[in-house]
């Protein structure tokens, strides 16, 4: 039986024998409690449960305020036990004591407030009071009061003055730096305990270093050099027998070689990096211009397009000679002539057709082309030396002369011996040199004189007109020039020169300079120099530190001028002193160098400087600003950069079992795989396209555009198309959908080359044709006799074998009006499997 019953307006009790629905509106709170029957028994029991869950609801609705109400009365609760508990065990003085000290503490600033100035104000009267002092004393002492000690006032009473006692002059103001000795100010002491406090904590590393020094002072020359050596080995700089503080020894004349060869710095940036040459004691250059001087008349073709102004070389000459630099130009003469003799102009001067390398000396014609070069560089250098109001030391000309690998191979030059024409040679173009510009000293390079026996060399005079100078860039000296080349250049030359190098001579593509090398190869010249140079009878005249650009004209690049300045700043400053010297104070190098840290290996305990060995990198130059650092720290990031992207090149292509050629040649892959593998490959094409367009920027102010165009053709593209490749490989290989049962073909390469004693027929006939391609559908196309015949189709698939057709899985082919479809491209004769025989 189902009772309803109605209670208030939007609520309702429906009773379904046991079930209960209760519904109500947002209204109930105005519902009145209306009264009602029911006639059966079950009615009353409704009614009382009804009547429970409205007052249940009625509390739900207002949860949130009673709990409120509740939270509130907790937090009064609890703050009146805090506040009675504290009452009563902090009695009432408490709060007196705490303001007491407060008032305490801000009575004690005040009173120290007060004390700092009672003393600056009884210093500053002492001080005042010291001054009349001082000024009466002085007046006393000079020669117009010395015989009237006692004179009167205007009112007639004597005035006594009578000398100062020491007390009264004790009582001077100390300064911090410089204490005066004697009594103090008021409260002075105070005050100078504190500053001596601090000034004890600053020193306390300075007392080890003394006493590191004092030490050193104590211990005998053998001691102090395995000290030295010690040092040196932390340090990674190259330990070398013989130098070291008390036994090294600098060159009388130390020359920086510029080569302006095909990549000309613009005068800017050179005159920039002449102060810092002459600060780490360079005493002049050796100028190699090539093709970038201007030339004149007959070899205005020589110059090239970049090639420097005479206005441009004449403001840089001028600031050479505001340094005290000796100049001295270099000018080839025999071999590394590419830059003129690759011209057709100058092309019957070769000494043979198909190479410019090295000029013919017999003919007359190359003879005044030599002439005609050396005429215009010295007297453009000489004539500005008598023009310009500082005067500019030239006192030598370097005719090269090295490396003069065609001799003696032409027809007029054929007759005679390859040592007599190199010599001959050579005395020509001294006594023309000699015979116009007497104050010149001819120098060449000695590597074609090294096989020469003493007689030929005595015999020639070549002693008397020119001064070798020794080249050797590797780490031992004496593997290049034995004792007895040395004995016999003595007995030959009066004095000779050495070269060394700071860059272009480990590696004719290098981007940096391996610093520790460098660096060891110009001590060894040191510990030759100073060995070998009594041989001579007026010894070494110098050292040059050569930085080739190319190894010749049509060489690429070679590291740049400015990533190679901390291999030359380290060792120029080594050469100038004649040894490395590990205390940073003593050490030139730093003088160059603008760190944001002080160098100082005995406060840190870590070597100011760290060469890593066989390496450009050290920690200090990446980190201290110079002249071209910024380019440095560059080359350095895109040198691991480039590192990087060659080892994932590498691991992808060359070790990898999924992009390897032949998986190329095949177009057979897993494409998951390739993508997999690949997906590094856009993100370094962005990342090396950023960094040329960095290298632009900072060589812009160093070097104009060709050559920044050739630094990143020659050092980042190459990787950005190796990127390209290999993101089009992936392209390709991703490309099928359908592979062929294998064995795949062989590639005919393979066959070509005769790799493999089968021929492709005997190979074939090892497998029947429906193994391998059994779902070739041959389909003839007869249109009217234009066809072919299935030989000829068999014939067609026959040649085919081995190859891949475009990198696809199906081919077609229409020249024979024949179409099929191969998963695999491998063809036979009639599918039929036929013996060799």
């Amino acid at each position: 039986m189902e009772h309803s019953f109605r209670l208030c307006p939007g609520v309702s009790i429906i009773h379904y024998n046991v079930s209960v629905v209760v519904a109500f509106s947002t209204n109930f709170r105005y519902c009145r409690l209306q009264t009602f029957s029911v006639e059966t028994e079950e009615a009353g029991s409704l009614a009382n449960l009804v009547m429970f869950k409205i007052i249940i609801i009625w509390f739900w609705r207002r949860k949130i305020s009673i709990s409120l109400l509740a939270s509130g009365i907790i937090l009064v609760g609890l703050w009146s036990w805090a506040y009675l508990e504290t009452s009563q065990k902090y009695p009432q003085s408490y709060k007196s004591s705490v303001n007491e000290a407060v008032e305490d503490s801000n009575q004690s600033y005040r009173n120290l407030f007060v004390l700092q100035k009672l003393i600056s104000d009884a210093n500053r009267v002492l001080s005042s009071h010291q001054n009349r002092v001082r000024s009466v004393k002085n007046n006393l002492l000079s020669p117009s009061t010395r015989t009237n000690i006692a004179t009167k006032d205007s009112s007639g009473s004597a005035i006594v003055v009578k000398e100062a006692s020491a007390q009264t002059l004790s009582l001077v103001a100390r300064r911090k730096k410089a204490p005066v000795v004697g009594e103090s100010l008021f409260f002075e002491e105070e005050r100078l305990r504190i500053l001596e406090n601090q000034q004890r904590a600053k020193n306390s590393a300075m007392e080890d270093i003394q006493m590191i020094d004092e030490e050193a002072r104590t211990l005998t020359s053998e001691e102090r050099q395995i000290q030295y050596e010690h040092e040196l080995q932390r340090m990674g700089v190259p330990v070398i027998a013989g130098i070291g503080p008390e036994t090294g020894k600098a060159p009388k004349e130390r020359l920086v070689h510029l080569d302006l060869k095909g990549a000309p710095a613009k005068i800017s940036f050179l005159k920039q990096l002449l102060t810092m040459l002459k600060t780490l004691g360079a005493t002049g250059l050796l100028i190699e211009y090539e093709d970038m001087f201007p030339f004149e008349g007959p070899l205005a073709n020589l110059s090239a397009a970049n090639a420097y102004k005479k206005e441009e070389l004449k403001d840089f000459l001028e600031t050479c000679a505001l340094h005290g630099f000796t100049i001295m130009p270099l000018v080839q003469t025999f071999g590394h002539l590419e830059y003129a003799l690759k011209l057709q102009e100058f092309a019957a001067m070769r000494e043979i057709p198909e190479s410019p390398q090295s000029i013919c000396p017999s003919r007359k014609q190359s003879m005044d082309f030599l002439e005609e070069l050396l005429r215009q560089v010295i007297e453009f250098h000489l004539q500005f030396v008598n023009e310009s109001t500082t005067t500019l030391k030239m006192t030598h000309i370097h005719i090269g002369c090295d490396e003069v690998y065609r001799i003696a191979e032409c027809s007029l030059c054929r007759v005679k011996l390859k040592d007599q024409i190199f010599l001959d040679h050579v005395m020509a173009m001294a006594h023309f040199i000699r015979s116009h510009w007497q104050q010149l000293n001819v120098l060449i390079w000695d590597d074609m004189l090294r096989l020469m026996s003493l007689t030929k060399l005595q015999t020639s005079l070549i002693g008397n007109y020119v001064q070798p100078m020794i080249w050797v860039y590797t780490t031992d000296i004496y593997a290049s020039i034995s004792p007895t080349l040395w004995e016999r250049y003595a007995q030959v030359f009066s004095t000779v020169w050495a070269a060394s190098a700071f860059k272009g001579a480990w590696g004719e593509s290098l981007m940096i300079p391996p610093l520790q090398r460098h660096l060891e190869n110009n001590i060894r010249w040191l510990a030759v120099m100073n060995k070998e140079g009594g041989r001579f009878a007026k010894g070494f005249q110098g050292l040059v530190l050569t930085g080739w650009q190319r190894y010749d004209h049509f060489a690429i690049l070679c590291e740049l001028l400015p990533a190679a300045i901390p291999s030359l700043i380290t060792t120029l400053s080594t050469v100038s002193k004649g040894y490395f010297s590990t205390n940073p104070k003593d050490n030139d190098l730093l003088k160059v160098l603008q760190c944001y840290f002080h160098p100082d290996s005995r406060r840190s305990g870590h070597p100011w400087i760290e060469l890593h060995n066989n390496s450009h990198h050290s920690q200090l130059f990446s980190s201290c600003s110079y002249l071209g650092s910024q380019f440095y720290q560059f080359s350095l990031r895109l040198y691991d950069k480039l590192a990087e992207i060659q080892m994932y090149l590498h691991h992808v292509q060359d070790r990898s079992a999924w992009m390897s050629a032949y998986n190329l040649r095949h177009n057979f892959s897993s494409i998951l795989i390739v993508k997999a593998k690949t997906e590094q490959t856009q993100l370094f094409l962005q990342e090396l396209i950023t960094l040329s367009k960095e290298a632009e920027q900072l060589l812009y102010h160093i070097y104009d555009k060709y050559t920044i165009g050739e630094f990143v053709e020659q050092h980042i593209y190459p990787t950005i198309l190796a990127l390209q490749t290999n993101l089009a490989n992936a392209t390709a290989l991703s490309q099928a959908r359908h592979w062929p049962r294998r064995p795949l073909p062989i590639a005919q390469a393979i066959y070509d080359l005769q790799m493999l004693a089968d021929t492709p027929k005997t190979i074939l006939q090892k497998v029947s044709m429906s193994s391998l391609c059994g779902d070739i559908l041959l389909e003839l196309k007869d249109g009217g006799g234009r066809g072919g015949t299935v030989e000829d189709v068999e014939e067609k698939l026959f040649r085919l074998s081995g190859t891949s057709i475009g990198g696809a899985n199906s081919c077609i082919r229409s020249d024979l009006l024949y179409s099929f479809h191969c998963s695999c491209v491998i063809g036979s004769r009639s599918g039929l499997a036929k013996t060799k025989d």
